[in-house]
């Protein structure tokens, strides 16, 4: 008697995630158009090899491929969760020794048409094989040898991706884990003692990056250095420079912030309701630089196009998604579909904070696309995907 109310709660989708991701989508391509095509040199390329024409080629095909994900059952799909973890984990030692270096960053396989970035499936390979880890008997999961192997598996990817060099990425790890690790039930203890050691390990870096002297610092690619003395608004030049010296590193540090000033300037110049599409002067002069508006910027293309009213229409649809996805996870029937859901919603929840707030300059510069809107096709496919897995909680 209960099997027809069953298949029709299987045959239901969230449809408040739905509307609230196609509306992501309409905006992504309406700003990376806006954002691409402010050049006249833009028009010359044909309608095919444009941005925004690549950006809804994607997006096709990650609602493909979430489609399919949604026809098979998460149980099934957590069976093959290690096999397909490790061959993450593969991908992400095989792109550092033969992946294509841009900006000089190793990230990318160039496949021709168009380029891989393995770590943004490699986030969705660690969520798939944590929950299903996480899936285990309570008191089993309680002990300590679990606990420290689900930290390994947490840390190998983000490591490998850290490696790269991509901080940003590496960072998504630390609170999706933590997150699943809450949800499934382990240990109040071992999590605030990892907190405090996360706290403690944090604060002694970053003193030692911005205070201590050359030969006593951490290891760091220069222009991660960079960014985080941009951020805290540390002069570069030392009090005891040669005058040149301090005049050169001024400038330097001036150019390092150039792109955040700009991103402040674009958001701020919105008003209430904008400039208008493809209106926005900081976009369409040039001044919120070409390279990064509409990817890591695009959201402050949206803010001084379509000003405050357009930017709480980009945070109310995350926040239709996330609170979604919340209520899923609050609704699973088993572990491993609510570990699975959180994992997901504290992912996109956190690359849409530390996005947004580089934007804004609450946090520093890492490079972590907003998902769904930033143009990329591996982060546009591993967003739909990750929306996939939720949906398929939702069903299932």
């Amino acid at each position: 008697m209960f099997e027809p109310s069953l298949n029709e709660r299987q045959s239901r989708i969230d449809r408040v995630q739905v509307v609230a991701l196609v509306g992501l989508m309409l905006l992504g391509t309406m700003f990376v158009y806006s954002a691409t095509m402010a050049s006249e040199s833009a028009h010359l390329a044909p309608w095919y090899n444009q941005s925004w024409f690549r950006q809804v080629v994607w997006y096709v095909v990650g609602i493909g491929a979430a489609t399919a994900l949604c026809c098979v059952d998460y149980h099934t799909l957590a069976r093959w969760a290690m096999f397909v973890y490790w061959v993450a984990v593969l991908l992400l030692a095989v792109v550092l020794l033969f992946g294509t270096v841009r900006f000089g960053a190793r990230r990318w396989f160039d496949l021709g048409f168009f380029s891989v970035q393995p770590s943004e499936f490699a986030k969705l390979a660690f969520i798939l094989a944590q929950a299903h880890f996480l899936s285990r008997p309570l008191e089993e999961l309680r002990s300590l040898k679990t606990f420290w192997k689900a930290l390994g598996m947490m840390l190998l990817p983000a490591a490998l991706i850290l490696k790269e060099p991509d901080l940003g990425s590496a960072l998504v790890f630390l609170p999706a884990g933590l997150a699943m690790l809450y949800v499934a039930g382990t240990h109040r203890r071992y999590l605030l003692r990892l907190l405090g050691g996360v706290g403690i390990v944090g604060v002694l870096f970053l003193v030692n990056v911005l205070f201590a002297p050359a030969n006593w610092q951490v290891k760091l690619e220069d222009y991660q250095r960079r960014r985080l003395l941009v951020y805290f608004g540390i002069n570069y030049a030392p009090r005891d420079a040669p005058k040149a010296e301090r005049e050169r590193l001024r400038k330097q540090q001036f150019d390092d912030s150039y792109n955040v000033r700009q991103a402040l300037i674009s958001v701020g110049s919105g008003g209430l309701t904008g400039q208008g599409w493809r209106q926005g002067k900081q976009n369409a002069l040039g001044y919120l630089p070409r390279s990064v508006a509409h990817n890591d910027f695009i959201f402050s293309v949206i803010a001084e196009e379509k000003g405050f009213l357009g930017s709480v229409t980009v945070l109310t649809l995350y926040g239709a998604v996330l609170f979604s996805g919340i209520r899923i996870a609050g609704q699973a029937r088993d572990r491993l579909g609510k570990t699975l859901a959180v994992g997901v919603v504290t992912l996109v929840f956190s690359q849409v904070f530390i996005n947004i707030g580089m934007n804004i300059r609450l946090m520093p510069v890492t490079g972590v696309p907003l998902p769904l809107l930033s143009y990329g096709g591996s982060s546009v496919l591993g967003s739909l995907i990750a929306m996939g897995m939720l949906q398929n909680v939702y069903i299932y």
